[in-house]
């Protein structure tokens, strides 16, 4: 990969998608771990930090082609912050409103990272997701909070007024990852294909961030070296939901929850 060539794509467009990590084959290996734990544990949607129960997204987040391109966009020191699957099912309404990411997480800096992993197919039908080339030097921009039940968001926040017609849709294949920075805005559609859309949703950040609305976040050193110890520290999984890291799971998806309030 030319590392240095998608850093400064990402600077210009607050993006870079279509990036190879996994064959096709390995990518249906991790979706048949998820589905499964769903079959065992029950739906696993939007749960966070599933690196400290499964096997699977632990390793696709510390995946090493992964942990190059963080390192070619935030720099040598990566905390990995939160991994969660994000999956729309066939024919149904799920949609994900215009947002940035970075609105509500409380985070003092933008020297983040978020990775969106394919594990089906992600298409314009199946509800791929849509980005805003060059938004993300816009900074923060003023979203409303809502209660629509279709959408994925916690609050169903939204930036409204959002010309769709500069918009880019970013389609991948099983195995291909985007990377997009915490400012850029971007949305998705409702699934219509007949396939799930499952989606695993990374986020990576740079040491030097704090959690300004508590200190009770944490986060797991995956690359280099953490100078300043602003986090509580996550344990990886070494099996899949053993009893004595499903209490703390549980409780640290609570947390989660909590942080993405409004600030």
């Amino acid at each position: 990969m030319d590392l240095d060539g998608l850093a400064a794509r990402y600077r210009l467009d607050g993006y870079i998608s279509g990036i190879p990590v996994l064959t096709g084959a390995e990518a249906a290996t991790h979706r048949r771990a998820l589905e499964k734990a769903e079959a065992e544990q029950g739906p696993l949607h939007y749960k966070a930090k599933l690196h400290t129960v499964m096997t699977s997204p632990l390793a696709l987040a510390t995946h090493p082609r992964v942990l190059d391109v963080v390192e070619a966009l935030i720099g040598p020191d990566i905390l990995l912050y939160d991994v969660t699957y994000i999956i729309k099912e066939p024919h149904t309404a799920s949609h994900v409103s215009w947002h940035q990411d970075l609105t509500y997480w409380g985070l003092s800096d933008d020297a983040q990272v978020s990775m969106w992993l394919a594990l089906s197919p992600a298409t314009e039908v199946s509800g791929c997701m849509r980005m805003v080339p060059g938004s993300h030097l816009a900074g923060r921009l003023e979203h409303e909070t809502g209660e629509d039940a279709d959408n994925v968001l916690f609050q169903s926040q939204t930036v409204h007024g959002v010309d769709e017609g500069h918009s880019v849709i970013c389609p991948l294949a099983p195995g291909e990852a985007s990377f997009h920075h915490g400012w850029v805005l971007h949305a998705s559609m409702p699934n219509r294909s007949d396939d799930r859309r499952i989606g695993l949703n990374v986020q990576y950040i740079a040491p030097h961030v704090r959690q300004t609305k508590h200190d009770r976040d944490s986060v797991m050193l995956v690359r280099g070296e953490d100078r300043y110890g602003h986090f509580m520290r996550d344990v990886p999984a070494t099996a899949n939901f053993a009893p004595e890291t499903v209490a703390r799971w549980h409780e640290l998806d609570r947390l989660h929850i909590e942080t993405q309030g409004t600030s």
